[in-house]
């Protein structure tokens, strides 16, 4: 049944009285300028878009607060901890060689410099940190992936409390930044590679953590990550529960005279070692990096299916090569 045409056109009626009573209103506004209207525009003059204030010009500082920490803290120690338990099984070694910091009432500020193989290695990191440590840590993210759309930033900001960070160079701006926010007290996580690894094997260090610790006398912690490349590394689809190990080395500090370049290299031999220890053991990585014979993190020099095959070898010294594989009932025979 229909509804009636009376009622309709009284509907109609009533419309077009609003939309008279809008119209009437809204008169006398006409004859005033900005700001109850947009300034006009010269013709033949091309006004330049706002600025989004995405990437490097993301303001981060609403994550720090009262409301953002608490909820990060439920997050890191709930959701997070059991995705991590549950991906990654991880073994966290090498913590007493923080004790000298730890032990202290007020442990200062430093940098954690880890390999970097996975998204999954951020959250593996955050877990695994010591707690007077974890609860200020600030996370350096890639300001071009991580930033580059708001819904992207804000979810960094607050679950990770990430800050964007040009991951090609340190600008003036980020390293005041990380200077504030070292003095204030809290700890950096910076990926010295920059960015993950491509084809499963380290890179070269970049030199934004010996500079950040020169430029604001926090010391540089290395730290090994193996295993999450096997889980999740890049361009995986989907990720592959396996098992982590993740090792901590002694704290290193810029020595007099030393440049950003030097100190640099000396925080990449660290992170060596430790990938050598974590696949052998203390004596014998101490051994090879005494002599110089460490295994390099990026990996052997030629290309090719020998290279991904060394790395398969690799893998399946450490961690990775401890996968968890669905257990298998076999019929009984007898």
């Amino acid at each position: 049944m229909g509804i009636p045409i009376r009622y309709v056109k009284a509907g109609q009626r009533a419309a077009g009285a609003a939309e008279s009573i809008v119209r009437k209103a809204a008169m006398p506004l006409r004859n005033y300028g900005f700001p109850y209207r947009a300034p006009s525009v010269p013709k033949g003059v091309d006004v330049p878009k706002a600025s989004r204030k995405l990437g490097a010009d993301y303001e981060t500082e609403w994550a720090r607060g009262p409301l953002a920490r608490a909820t990060r803290g439920v997050v890191t120690e709930g959701p997070l901890r059991l995705l991590v338990k549950g991906l990654a099984s991880p073994d966290v070694i090498g913590l007493d060689r923080l004790h000298d910091l730890t032990r202290l009432d007020e442990p200062p500020a430093v940098i954690f410099a880890p390999n970097h193989h996975s998204h999954l290695d951020t959250a593996l990191m955050i877990t695994s940190i010591p707690s007077c440590w974890r609860r200020e840590l600030v996370v350096a993210a890639a300001a071009d992936y991580f930033f580059d759309q708001r819904w992207k930033a804000a979810v960094s900001a607050l679950s990770l409390n990430a800050i964007p960070i040009d991951r090609e160079v340190t600008g003036r701006k980020s390293s005041d930044m990380f200077r504030d926010l070292v003095a204030d007290g809290h700890s950096l996580l910076i990926y010295p590679e920059g960015g993950r690894s491509p084809d499963g094997w380290g890179q070269e260090f970049k030199g934004g953590a010996a500079y950040l610790s020169a430029r604001t006398g926090a010391a540089v912690v290395p730290v090994f990550i193996d295993g999450t490349g096997a889980i999740f590394g890049k361009g995986m689809k989907r990720p592959k529960p396996g098992r982590t190990k993740v090792v901590f080395g002694a704290p290193l500090r810029p020595a007099e005279g030393e440049n950003t370049r030097r100190f640099n290299a000396r925080i990449e031999a660290a992170v060596t070692r430790l990938g050598d220890e974590a696949l052998t053991d203390y004596w014998t990585a101490t051994r090879r990096a005494a002599r110089g014979t460490s295994p390099r993190l990026t990996g052997p020099e030629y290309n090719g299916w020998r290279r991904q095959w060394e790395l398969s070898e690799h893998r399946k010294l450490g961690a990775a090569g401890l996968r968890r594989r669905q257990k298998r009932r076999w019929p009984n025979l007898d």
